[in-house]
């Protein structure tokens, strides 16, 4: 046996166990990688100036109106304030009467909402929960095409719920007065300014061409993500929110998700006005 071998396996043969352990430990380890590796990688910007000057800062890209077909033998429901017309009859949906009336119209109907200029967000909740507890399907009508908006109708618990659910993404549209911030399970899509909107208002106007583009950046970023909400301020015009809905569509009848949420306010309704109404008392369920 070669001198060289015969002395390395003595030394294995008879050398304390301590040191075999310390041998067997001297492999290379490689070197763990940084924490900040770990975190989601950021957001993509959206850019919102168009042009050079100052008067660019104002100036809005024009943009399609892209929506669904208006959806045939729908029952239309018009809206002025805080009443609804539904042909000749006209109801008030805070009153306890006209609510159980207007249950008995859209129960299982396909209903189209046709929304004037003039009502807000905080008008319409008796109504919006009707519609989503009896109503099979809701649409909004585009205030200024003849295209409309299929909706899961959430309140302010059933968006918190929706906000629970273990998915990736979760993205939302918060519509403001000063513009669109959107905002995911990850952090706020950036803009221009940092403490502000991610697409702000420009010169008074929506800014829907850059809604779109911003849109469709966190549509490659979450591509798994299927479904969006959209929360309106609930201070803002109906006709405002359908208006920012048209940023969802990149064409005619190709919207980049699949589903379009829409939150509402909570009615101001006790359960003690459920009770007396004859509804069962049950959680806010969603579609």
């Amino acid at each position: 046996m070669n001198p060289t071998v015969r002395l390395v396996a003595l030394v294995l043969r008879f050398a304390p166990v301590p040191l075999l352990v310390g041998l067997a430990g001297c492999r290379e380890e490689k070197a763990a990688k940084p924490l900040a590796s770990l975190s989601p990688s950021p957001l993509p910007r959206v850019n919102v100036a168009s042009g050079e000057g100052e008067e660019a800062n104002f100036r809005v890209a024009p943009a399609e109106v892209y929506g669904e077909p208006v959806p045939e033998e729908a029952l239309r429901v018009e809206l002025a304030g805080e009443f609804v017309r539904l042909g000749e009859e006209v109801l008030e949906p805070r009153r306890v009467e006209h609510r159980a009336r207007l249950r008995e119209h859209v129960k299982e109907q396909r209903v189209l909402l046709v929304p004037d200029e003039d009502t807000f967000l905080v008008q319409v909740s008796e109504l919006f929960a009707t519609l989503r507890d009896f109503a099979d399907e809701v649409w909004l009508l585009h205030p200024d095409a003849p295209v409309a908006y299929p909706l899961v109708l959430r309140d302010e618990q059933g968006f918190q719920a929706w906000l629970a659910e273990v998915a990736p993404g979760k993205l939302r549209i918060i519509q403001r007065q000063d513009g669109f911030e959107l905002t995911t399970s990850v952090g706020k899509l950036p803009g221009p300014d940092a403490n502000g909107p991610s697409i702000p208002v420009r010169g008074g106007r929506q800014d829907i061409a850059t809604l779109r583009e911003g849109l469709g950046k966190l549509k490659g970023r979450f591509t798994t993500s299927e479904d969006i909400c959209l929360v309106p301020s609930f201070g803002m015009e109906l006709a405002q929110a359908a208006r920012a809905l048209g940023g969802v569509f990149v064409a005619p009848e190709e919207p980049l998700f699949e589903t379009l949420c829409f939150v509402y306010p909570t009615p101001r309704q006790s359960t003690a006005t459920q009770t007396e109404e004859g509804l069962p008392l049950k959680p806010s369920t969603q579609r």
